[in-house]
């Protein structure tokens, strides 16, 4: 993008991170900041982002997001389009977790969960497409997870959630790429943020039962924290070379855990197919004929 974008019409990209207090949205803001890009870095409270912008407030907005607010949304949008003119990449990043077994699990507590890892994030593609449609280019990036390819026991609302996130992206991916614009789930496994951290939110209702399942994960999760083998810094750096990419995947895995876990469910999904595909095929009328469908990769 750097390279087409400068050299052709001399217009340096503008980048909308959410969620950039912390993690991935906190570095992605720092290195496409470093890039001489410009950056809307968006966080609930500003205070945690002067050092991102110190000293580059030509290039950088510190704008307050919840994204959770939808007039919110439609103000921070606003104005960074005013001073910027366009938004070029869409990173929705900002999210969390939350651990405990589906029966274990608050419903009001996992709704909250929704609004932030799911409706905000659609409410900000519904915000900011039409800009980009109107411009026949732009990228969306939805931070998904691991978690959003594979269910885990005892995340499994947070796996809902981010399943959610990958079905929408899938669809307007497909939508949308006859308009020059580009949208990429990305995929991380274990990597050193806050999220299994302070972020991480857990259900105050723990059943004996699933201490081997759901509780085993937890358990794991919260030891884990502070020594995941994912760089958060090299993970920004991908995403970055990733999106600038001509060819721009649809589901970028961050991680070799993410790489070599997505790749054995991958061949468990397949060889489920074909056990069981005698019966699959069994359920069509016998003298059925194909149905023209629209294309189905991207």
């Amino acid at each position: 993008m750097e390279t087409e974008e400068k050299q052709t019409t001399g217009h340096n990209p503008v980048w909308f991170i959410t969620g950039c207090s912390t993690g991935f949205g906190r570095e992605l803001a720092k290195l496409v900041l470093a890039r001489g890009y410009q950056v809307a870095a968006t966080a609930r409270d500003t205070n945690k982002l002067g050092d991102i912008i110190a000293g580059q407030k030509d290039r950088a907005l510190a704008l307050e997001l919840d994204v959770t607010n939808d007039q919110q949304i439609v103000e921070t949008v606003k104005q960074a389009q005013q001073v910027f003119g366009c938004i070029d990449v869409l990173v929705n990043n900002a999210g969390y977790g939350y651990l405990g077994a589906i029966e274990e699990s608050d419903e009001n507590e996992v709704r909250a969960m929704f609004e932030t890892n799911f409706w905000g994030l659609a409410k900000l593609i519904h915000t900011i497409l039409p800009s980009m449609r109107k411009r026949r280019k732009g990228c969306i990036v939805n931070i998904s997870s691991l978690g959003g390819f594979v269910g885990f026991p005892g995340v499994g609302y947070y796996n809902a959630s981010k399943f959610a996130v990958e079905g929408l992206s899938e669809a307007l991916a497909r939508e949308v790429s006859p308009f020059g614009i580009k949208v990429m789930i990305v995929e991380p496994g274990p990597f050193r943020t806050d999220w299994a951290g302070r972020s991480i939110k857990r259900s105050n209702k723990q059943i004996p039962d699933y201490s081997i399942t759901a509780g085993q994960l937890s358990l794991n999760i919260s030891n884990s924290s502070g020594s995941q083998p994912g760089d958060p810094v090299r993970a920004a750096q991908a995403i970055i070379k990733a999106v600038e990419a001509p060819d721009t995947p649809l589901r970028l895995l961050l991680g070799k855990m993410a790489y070599d876990i997505a790749n054995a469910e991958l061949d468990a999904i397949h060889e489920n197919f074909l056990k069981w595909e005698k019966l699959t095929l069994s359920a069509d009328f016998p003298d059925s004929k194909p149905i023209q469908l629209l294309q189905t990769s991207v």
